[in-house]
């Protein structure tokens, strides 16, 4: 026999255990820190930390002029950076009050869409993977790259694209782009079927999700949270319906909603969004207008060395009819498809690069807009656009004081409600739930820590 118990045994004092969980572990990405206080396996208390990757996003913005802080909207959602873009500018618009072209509404429509997929293939895929269906990660990530490729083809680049601008965007769209998206969308529902065949029947994956990381809708409305992450509690707030910008009311499309407010909900919630904006593209494909098409009149082309050159030697006769080849660094940014995309306002938009490079008034154009002191120059006032991110409602806040640099600039990041509600989700949830339930916030460091 062993030995007998003490006296005092059902009066020993017992403590609860803390255990740090990042910002190094895998799941956590390098830039969360979570202190779960457990008794047992079970969480009874966490403290989340969040100051790993602060960049100064917006005292960045208010450094230099208008058009400057695009690239820095990059890296707020690095998953999804032309939703950022686009929401920026839709705010700077607003505070100058000039609208686009509808041919760049509906570019724009069909980029953020792009983007929206590759956030939620990323999500879905980095998830089931952290859960141990790596086959799902690889799936998705093949789906993935087709996206990809359409904006490296568009922006030239894919993820730092600094795309948008201030009354339009950098070009338009190459030739061949529809063709190539449709096919993209062919085959990333063939890739979405598939998954679908992997997790939903998994037992693993359906146990692991199911009634794990609950939200209630009421909390969820109290904190402040948007996107699928009240989606999957019932609520079916999204921007895109309620405070439709660009041209989303003219399209149709479903606001998927779930029901109990758990991951496995909001796996649903995003699968099934993906199926939206791929509808969504179609449509602006279809229906996108073809915008205007300018000519030269004289039918010459030029480079535009070759004109500076001549004008050096005084050999200007005729230069005034000859159109200037300017080397457009993209398929779509030349003067061609300039006034498709972007603002006739020449207070606002950039001139296309053959007037900058061939011609005085182009090239003082574009001076005055990019020289200090000079730019983009809104009355002083404010504005705040809210666009649909990937994660949920994405607001921009901008604040002029009549100069060529922004008072001030503060962004609503969707991810930092969900983080602020994170233990509501996870609080009476095992240890191993701890993972499945953040890889469903699917937060991106970036933009909840500007």
């Amino acid at each position: 026999m062993g030995k007998p118990l003490p006296a005092d045994y059902n009066t020993t004092e017992t403590r609860s255990m803390l255990l740090n969980i990042g910002p190094s572990h895998p799941a956590m990405h390098g830039v969360i820190r979570i202190i779960a206080e457990l008794d047992g396996e079970t969480v009874t208390n966490i403290d989340t930390e969040i100051g790993y990757l602060h960049r100064a996003f917006e005292k960045s913005c208010e450094q230099g002029q208008y058009n400057v802080a695009l690239p820095y909207s990059d890296r707020l959602n690095y998953v999804s950076p032309l939703i950022s873009n686009v929401g920026y500018c839709l705010s700077v618009e607003r505070l100058l009050g000039i609208d686009t072209t509808d041919r760049c509404k509906y570019i724009r429509v069909i980029m953020c869409e792009i983007s929206r997929i590759t956030d939620h293939l990323t999500c879905v895929g980095a998830s089931s993977m952290e859960l141990g269906a790596f086959t799902v990660f690889l799936y998705m990530i093949k789906a993935r790259e087709w996206f990809w490729e359409l904006v490296e083809s568009v922006t030239g680049a894919r993820l730092t694209i600094s795309y948008a601008r201030v009354g339009g965007l950098k070009a338009d769209l190459p030739a061949d782009f529809a063709e190539k998206t449709l096919h993209a969308i062919a085959e990333t529902r063939k890739v979405l079927k598939e998954v679908e065949g992997l997790l939903n029947s998994n037992r693993i994956f359906y146990d692991r999700m199911k009634d794990t990381g609950v939200i209630s809708k009421e909390d969820a409305l109290s904190y402040g949270i948007t996107g699928p992450f009240l989606r999957s509690t019932g609520v079916d707030l999204d921007v895109r319906r309620y405070a439709p910008s660009l041209v989303y009311d003219r399209l149709n499309f479903d606001i998927p909603v779930g029901e109990h407010g758990d991951n496995l909900d909001r796996y649903y919630v995003r699968m099934e969004e993906m199926q939206q904006s791929m509808r969504i593209i179609e449509q602006a494909l279809r229906d996108i207008p073809a915008g205007e098409v300018t000519v030269d009149l004289a039918g010459q082309s030029v480079k535009a060395y070759q004109m500076v050159d001549d004008a050096k030697m005084g050999l200007t006769r005729g230069m005034k009819q000859v159109a200037v080849v300017a080397d457009p660094t993209l398929e779509g940014s030349s003067g061609a498809q300039h006034a498709n995309v972007y603002s006739a306002n020449k207070l606002v938009a950039l001139p296309k690069k053959e007037d900058t490079y061939g011609n005085i008034e182009g090239l003082m154009n574009h001076f005055k807009l990019v020289m200090h002191g000079h730019g983009i120059r809104p009355v002083k006032g404010e504005a705040y656009v809210p666009v649909e991110g990937a994660n949920g409602e994405l607001g921009f806040f901008v604040v002029s004081d009549g100069t060529d640099k922004p008072y001030r600039v503060r962004v609503r990041p969707p991810c930092f409600a969900i983080m602020s509600a994170l233990h509501k989700c996870l609080v009476g949830d095992q240890v191993a739930d701890i993972i499945p339930t953040f890889g469903s916030v699917n937060m991106i460091a970036g933009e909840l820590d500007r």
